[in-house]
């Protein structure tokens, strides 16, 4: 099946250390697929959150479409459920529960024709963290660099 990325946050990676992954589905109207289709997604500040026993995205931007009238259009920053299975739910809220962990969206992608988010269950770095990855990035660039130059 084919994956075709529409949005990624990048910036999430830098800011979280990753302990796990996981593919949800995604609940969207008419006029948000069109607008992920068509690339329009912002990641950046969105979060996940357990309300009710079910799972929600919180604060991802999908602009509204452009042909559509503003009657039949969506809100950019509405909350959207998440589709899990009951048990991976509740194994995730296990794990959302325990200090410091959170639910962060590291992209979003069509697989086949379903929407998908990959959520990232994620603890929050220091900044001692980002530096050491800072210096260990650079480390490896010097080396790749050296490795090209010396043949």
């Amino acid at each position: 099946m084919t994956e075709k990325v529409v949005s990624e946050n990048r910036e999430a990676r830098h800011r979280y250390e990753i302990l796990e992954t996981y593919e949800c589905g995604i609940e969207l109207k008419g006029t948000e697929v069109k607008s992920v289709r068509a690339g329009k997604v912002n990641l950046r500040d969105g979060f996940a959150r357990f309300k009710d026993g079910e799972l929600y995205l919180m604060n991802v931007h999908i602009s509204p479409h452009e042909t559509a009238s503003a009657y039949f259009n969506h809100d950019p920053r509405r909350t959207r459920k998440l589709l899990l299975h009951r048990s991976e739910l509740r194994k995730l809220l296990g794990k959302v529960e325990q200090k410091g962990l959170t639910l962060v969206p590291l992209k979003m992608y069509f697989k086949g024709d379903w929407a998908k988010v990959l959520l990232g269950l994620a603890r929050g770095k220091k900044l001692h963290d980002k530096r050491q990855a800072i210096k260990e990035r650079e480390q490896k660039r010097e080396i790749a660099r050296a490795l090209k130059h010396g043949d």
